[in-house]
């Protein structure tokens, strides 16, 4: 069953995509470029994801970034990060 983070990162990477992909389609372990997901698509997304989690954007590192290649990998930083203030 997936985590609150887990349905509301689908949600919004879904909604990011050009054509829109169920979020239930959306594979935790495939690169997010595979869906089309551009470079800044990938910003609008997290820093959406970011708002509607209130994770403050200036947690996140240039590495932490570079690092969110997948669905997985988004869900598994924020995790980390939801919760706590700047």
């Amino acid at each position: 069953m997936p985590s609150d983070i887990e349905t509301i990162a689908r949600e919004n990477l879904s909604a990011a995509l050009q054509p829109a992909v169920d979020p239930h389609a959306i594979e935790p372990d495939v690169e997010l470029t595979d869906y089309g997901l551009t470079s800044l698509q990938k910003v609008l997304f997290l820093t959406r994801l970011c708002e509607d989690l209130t994770v403050d954007l200036a947690l996140l590192t240039e590495r932490d970034v570079a690092g969110m290649r997948t669905l997985g990998d988004v869900v598994g930083t924020l995790s980390r990060h939801a919760g706590k203030a700047a």
